[in-house]
């Protein structure tokens, strides 16, 4: 991961899974968390963990659309 510098940045979207087996949870959270605490006042950066997804993401079919949908949402 590279650091994170205090100066402005652009809405960010951080999404993770709690069964990946690949990446901890706690990761990407203490990203965001710096992230946030150095940029205060900057665009959202949003955390979403997906309860039933693993590293690969969701396998159903509608599941992976969702989340791809969810990605283009920007939400």
């Amino acid at each position: 991961m590279t650091d994170v510098a205090s100066r402005a940045y652009l809405a960010i979207l951080v999404k993770t899974s709690l069964n990946d087996s690949q990446v901890m949870y706690w990761e990407p959270a203490k990203y965001v968390a710096k992230m946030r605490a150095l940029n205060p006042g900057a665009p959202a950066t949003l955390f979403k963990i997906n309860l039933d997804a693993g590293h690969g993401g969701a396998s159903g079919r509608y599941d992976y659309l969702r989340e791809i949908a969810f990605d283009y949402a920007g939400c």
